[in-house]
């Protein structure tokens, strides 16, 4: 793992030369640029942690240059502003354009390197804040006393000492990116980005940008791999990624260096990547919707996450941990989960897994009232959710989920229904369905229904 990346534009020497010294006894790494357009090639090369920027240098000034940056993707690290003529007026436009401080020369240089660290600091926080509201749901350490919970735990552990990649599987809900998360937090990488992408949101024609980021115009673009850079990337749903996409990963990962869309400099890779997905993987590489050579590339450690029907015993543990967290984070009223109620819970089929645990939660503490939350009252707040089906069978689906992840879920009990309703005979279910038998086995392998299972 790379320590934080500084770069010094200074078009004096001797103050470069003895800053860039200075940081490297302290353990950074430092880049230099004599004028405006080296510093411009030198973001283009590599996407610094931190800038040290002098405001005078005779082809472009410092306020021009970062300028520049903030009208692009924004400034894209902590800028450090250095001048041994500043004024007021110049100091507040530098700040105005997003520069974190504004040091004078002669440099001290003890001032230089407190300001260099909590610049650093004052980023991570930030990005770590964003992370944090994004996922103010989701816990350091994954909650459970199970035993294949505590044995994840401990694989994770283990898997996170050495820089491997990882590809983690499981049900929608069931822990995959907190998995993930525990996994970066345990490694030597922990300090550096955790950068999180939903696969499927990443657009089919823009996928080289978003992944490798772009040039045009002098303006920088940084994809995903370098905002990631010294640090984890996760991507979420892998089996969504298109095939040019997964060409570019593919050649990134094989070369260990790609071209932003637009550039012409490589870019060296930097990065562990966690993959993750709720279908197999191995099937989509059979049905040739995923390349085979990029799913061994990814499928170094694979590490599966059960679902939470397979391990009841957390359940108490979760439900607790959910009430303490929505009366600290929310302001919601602490009430307790009855013993009857708990059991029940303990027994409940959980088709959402630990995502739908925690709307439940959620829900009883909002529309509820009293300290005690009951059997009675539980499953009143799950008949929102679920409903009886013929045979007096439960509906598989939470309404909590998001569209998607309930289509497939009905999708999977449907087809399961139907196997078992014609014991696994897939000409007859396909009558049954309404779709031709060839579709059928595709979508059998989409949604992980094993057709033998059934025979």
């Amino acid at each position: 793992m790379s320590a934080p990346f500084i770069l010094v534009v200074d078009d004096e020497p001797d103050i470069r030369t003895l800053v860039q010294e200075i940081l490297q006894d302290e353990g950074y790494q430092v880049g230099i640029a004599e004028d405006g357009n080296s510093a411009r090639h030198a973001l283009r090369e590599r996407r610094p942690d931190l800038v040290l920027l002098d405001i005078w240098m005779p082809d472009v000034d410092g306020i021009t240059l970062l300028k520049e940056w903030s009208e692009g993707d924004g400034v894209p690290c902590p800028v450090i502003m250095m001048s041994g003529h500043g004024t007021v007026e110049t100091a507040v436009e530098a700040t105005r354009l997003g520069a974190y401080d504004f040091l004078e020369k002669p440099l001290s240089l003890a001032k230089l390197l407190l300001t260099v660290e909590r610049a650093l600091e004052v980023d991570k926080l930030q990005q770590e804040n964003i992370g944090l509201r994004r996922h103010s749901e989701h816990v350091m350490e994954p909650t459970g006393k199970s035993a294949v919970i505590q044995r994840l735990r401990e694989q994770v552990k283990r898997i996170a000492q050495h820089d491997t990649w990882v590809l983690i599987t499981g049900e929608p809900g069931s822990g995959r990116e907190t998995f993930a998360r525990y996994l970066h937090g345990q490694s030597v990488r922990k300090d550096r980005p955790f950068v999180e992408v939903s696969v499927s949101a990443i657009a089919r024609d823009n996928s080289a940008r978003e992944l490798l980021g772009s040039e045009e115009d002098g303006r920088i673009h940084y994809g995903v791999l370098e905002q990631a850079r010294g640090g984890t990337l996760f991507l979420d749903e892998m089996a969504d990624m298109g095939m040019e996409a997964q060409v570019q990963l593919l050649g990134a990962l094989d070369t260990g260096s790609f071209l932003r869309v637009g550039g012409k400099d490589p870019v060296q890779i930097d990065v562990r990547i966690i993959a993750a997905t709720q279908r197999n993987l191995e099937d989509e590489v059979q049905a040739g919707h995923f390349r085979e050579d990029l799913f061994y590339h990814l499928n170094v450690v694979p590490l599966h996450i059960p679902p939470l029907r397979e391990r009841r015993e957390d359940v108490p543990e979760l439900l607790n941990y959910y009430v303490e967290s929505y009366v600290a984070n929310e302001k919601l009223p602490y009430r307790r989960f009855a013993v009857d109620a708990q059991n029940f819970l303990r027994n409940y089929s959980w088709h959402g897994n630990i995502r739908e645990l925690k709307n439940l939660v959620q829900r009883l503490l909002i529309l509820g009232a009293g300290e005690d939350i009951s059997q009675d009252e539980v499953e009143a707040a799950l008949g929102g959710a679920s409903f009886d089906m013929q045979a007096g069978s439960e509906f598989p689906v939470s309404f909590d989920l998001p569209l998607r992840q309930a289509r497939d879920q009905f999708e999977k009990a449907y087809f399961e229904y139907q196997l078992k309703k014609y014991a696994g005979n897939v000409s007859k279910a396909a009558a049954a369905a309404g779709m031709e038998r060839t579709h059928l086995y595709r979508k059998l392998r989409a949604v992980g229904v094993e057709i033998k299972d059934r025979r």
